[in-house]
């Protein structure tokens, strides 16, 4: 099976990413990627005083607009890769700093950085309660990712309520080329259990300078090796879906 070459973990220099969102597309293009997605960080926690971050509603909207000019030039030269306008938000921040912030019908993804315990898992479900009803159209509701996730946090004592709650608020599991050890050989139950519950997953590399675009064949090689490719054509479906 062959499947687009796809990368919706990168930062650019809106937060601690070293270029700019015209050259990530461009290198995107140049590097034949299908699918990209920048996600530049979002925190109010100890993290805002050591890098840049989205860190105000109209720095926020001027990343989006950016990368809604960007969509428009990609659509408009009708050449091939589809960008979307994601963002990576620290769950240690406060719920009302991503309630007061996070407009949620102008992303397309949202991933979410430090799941580690099913208290964590309950703020998430607060959270997108509170989008659901915020938003006129579920069609203008994002996909929702893991970042860089540790399996290691919740599959001894709690598997079967962290399936239960990806596959409820169908969150995907990303294949992040940064943290290969996330998944290695001994959470191959926890991969087990992805495919049996038919859980999306998606790859991503983290970049934060261009050299790291490219980085997303050893993510396909474990999807393939876990069995997890039909989990992954579940997230390509939704990714052609987009508008």
């Amino acid at each position: 099976m062959e499947f687009p070459r796809v990368n919706l973990h990168i930062h650019s220099n809106f937060s601690d990413g070293a270029n700019s969102i015209e050259e990530i597309v461009l290198e995107s293009l140049k590097l034949g990627l299908d699918y990209i997605a920048i996600t530049d960080h979002f925190t109010n926690t100890w993290k805002a005083n050591i890098i840049k971050t989205l860190n105000s509603r109209r720095k926020i909207s001027r990343y989006l607009d950016e990368i809604s000019d960007y969509q428009e030039f990609l659509r408009s030269k009708k050449l091939p890769l589809k960008l979307l306008g994601g963002v990576e938000i620290d769950l240690r921040s406060s719920i009302d700093y991503i309630k007061n912030n996070i407009e949620i019908d102008r992303f397309q993804l949202v991933l979410f950085e430090y799941l580690q315990n099913m208290k964590d898992a309950v703020k998430i479900e607060r959270i997108i309660k509170y989008w659901k009803v915020s938003i006129d159209s579920k069609s203008d509701f994002p996909i929702i990712g893991l970042a860089h996730f540790d399996p290691g946090y919740l599959i001894y004592n709690y598997l079967e309520d962290l399936i239960e709650f990806l596959k409820e608020y169908d969150i995907y599991f990303e294949f992040n080329y940064s943290y290969s050890q996330y998944y290695s050989s001994e959470y191959r139950l926890f991969f087990d259990k992805l495919k049996e519950h038919k859980i999306p997953v998606g790859i991503g590399s983290d970049s934060h300078s261009l050299p790291y675009l490219a980085n997303i064949k050893e993510p396909l090689e474990k999807i393939i090796q876990y069995n997890l490719e039909d989990n992954f054509q579940l997230l390509i479906l939704k990714l052609r879906e987009l508008k």
